[in-house]
């Protein structure tokens, strides 16, 4: 019986815990200013902050002394200081002043709290909670610093699993749920590639948009534009984040930081090419990151719609799951096997 509740226990996906060994993003770089800010990966509570030279640093969220949150505190030059006693700490996490010790008194021994590799990359910052940061590197984003690709960003804070959030993400039958805000139609699964930290799915689809002119843009904003036509779509789990192509026009990213079992945070990045207006690409480099910074933000609307619908769905998955885990639910798309088998092996 013992061994039968074991089994049941770690092959519930939505039970799963994160792998530790790989970067997971925590917060954009404009959230990071110059206090400390709070946040929290997989039952961690974690504070960062930005030193004298602006680079990001990540400590355990508390100091030793009374378990109190350093986020409460201020940033002295490279140290991090309590709001409760006024100790400070280096980005090792170790205790460096205690502005109340006498003379013959010395910083007490061993106070240390744990500090966290932590990089600022392509717009975000990426933590790794695992013990060897070199084996591998976080995900690569080339399209964010790059001048022909215009991003929007929007932030996905729900109440459930990840895992409900990739099985979203991965399901191209679930368009009905969006109408007029979905980007493409008819998805005709093609193929599904696996790999122990990787699932490829292809499919053929039906676009509302071509931006191949620069007219075309206007598509975003007047749905009667629109005309469809057909394009390969991939959506590609690359654990622990989610990309997704459309024809050559649009790409997106989805970020991971799962908080708990019942809570997760993801940052949905989606990029618009502009590619096939080669005449602005002869413009001088000045302009066109105007142009890039002046259309960042414009499927804005588009994007939040998505999410708030997606979100629904999914804390109803979760608020179901917790009414009733024994309940299974039907299910025909083989990604979402491939999916959970992946989260299950990770």
């Amino acid at each position: 019986m013992n061994s039968e509740k074991l089994s049941h226990a770690t092959n519930d996906i939505r039970q799963s815990g994160i792998n530790p060994n790989h970067w997971y993003v925590v917060a954009a770089s404009h959230e990071v200013k110059t206090q400390p800010v709070e946040v929290k990966l997989w039952h961690q509570n974690i504070v960062l902050f930005r030193d004298s030279l602006g680079k990001i640093q990540a400590l355990e969220n508390r100091c030793p002394h009374r378990q109190v949150k350093l986020s409460h505190g201020k940033i002295i030059s490279d140290y991090i200081e309590c709001a409760y006693h006024g100790w400070q700490f280096n980005n090792q996490g170790e205790c460096v002043i205690v502005p109340y010790l006498e003379d013959k008194q010395k910083l007490p021994k061993n106070c240390k709290i744990r500090d966290y590799p932590v990089q600022e990359l392509e717009g975000f910052i990426w933590l790794f909670p695992g013990n060897n940061p070199n084996l591998i590197q976080p995900l690569a984003i080339p399209e964010w610093e790059h001048l022909n690709y215009i991003a929007t960003v929007s932030v996905i804070h729900y109440q459930g699993h990840f895992s409900f959030l990739i099985e979203n993400l991965m399901d191209m039958y679930h368009g009905h749920l969006h109408q007029d805000l979905q980007a493409w139609t008819d998805a005709q699964l093609e193929k599904i590639e696996e790999t122990p930290n990787r699932i490829d799915a292809y499919y053929q689809a039906q676009s509302y948009y071509k931006i191949d002119k620069i007219w075309s843009i206007s598509q975003l904003f007047f749905p009667g534009l629109r005309k469809l036509h057909s394009e390969p779509l991939t959506v590609s789990y690359i654990y622990p984040h989610w990309v997704s192509t459309l024809g050559e026009y649009f790409k997106i990213y989805c970020l991971f930081c799962p908080i708990s079992l019942t809570e997760t945070r993801a940052y949905l990045i989606h990029f618009t090419s502009l590619n096939a207006f080669w005449r602005l690409h002869k413009l001088p480099i000045k302009f066109r990151k105007f142009v890039k910074n002046l259309c960042f933000g414009s499927a804005q609307n588009l994007l939040d719609g998505l999410v708030k619908q997606d979100i629904l769905m999914i804390e109803e998955e979760q608020q179901s799951y917790l009414e009733n885990p024994q309940q299974k639910g039907y299910e025909f798309n083989p990604t979402i096997a491939s999916v959970q088998r992946l989260i299950n092996n990770q």
